[in-house]
């Protein structure tokens, strides 16, 4: 049973890393930065780079965060090789796989894209560009392009400080590693908390 867990824990990664970066090298190749495309109203994809964190949050610098980022997946790489291997629910196994893959797909932007691709300013991105790319290993950055505005209003101006400004929900703009993170932990809190601490080694009694 482990042994097929295993083959499907391998298949969820690689379905999802596969989706992530083909939608990703599709934009970097046919938009330039900052383009958007509106699907519908309160859904756009949206063209944008980031050298931080999920949802364009920059907060460490960027080669510190390239090696947290593959010792973090590593880490979780690990923790989830023994969850397959002591056998648990094929559920709690999928959201782990789900952020592993998620936490990948971030990973290969910020390790492999400032060589590969040249910039998108004012022009759309050439993959393997004969004079090199934008930056160097390690200092890719990360594309992003689902923007969901799906309230946009101005604030009434008797409101303190924020009043009569713009107001947009939902304002950040990620990517489908991002999504692949957040339902993982989503489904991880709801679903697995105490498989989670268990498999933790945490004891609540």
């Amino acid at each position: 049973m482990s042994f097929s867990k295993g083959k499907g824990a391998v298949l969820i990664v690689m379905l999802l890393l596969l989706f992530d970066q083909i939608l990703k090298i599709w934009v970097k190749t046919h938009m330039q930065l900052h383009e958007s495309i509106e699907i519908t109203p309160w859904f756009y994809i949206c063209f944008t780079e980031n050298p931080g964190m999920a949802f364009g949050i920059e907060v460490i610098g960027k080669l510190f965060l390239s090696l947290f980022r593959i010792v973090a997946v590593v880490f979780i790489g690990y923790y989830l090789w023994t969850l397959v291997r002591k056998n648990y629910s094929f559920g709690f196994i999928t959201c782990i796989s789900m952020i592993l893959a998620g936490a990948m797909g971030n990973i290969i932007d910020s390790v492999f894209y400032g060589v590969i691709f040249d910039h998108s300013y004012g022009q759309v991105a050439t993959l393997f560009p004969p004079d090199g790319g934008y930056g160097t290993w390690l200092h890719g950055k990360v594309v992003d392009m689902f923007y969901f505005p799906l309230i946009e209003t101005t604030l009434p101006d008797w409101l303190p400080i924020w009043g009569g400004q713009e107001f947009v929900f939902f304002r950040p703009i990620f990517n489908f590693a991002d999504s692949s993170i957040c339902v993982g932990v989503f489904l991880l809190l709801l679903f697995y908390r105490d498989t989670f601490s268990k498999s933790l080694g945490h004891n609540d009694k």
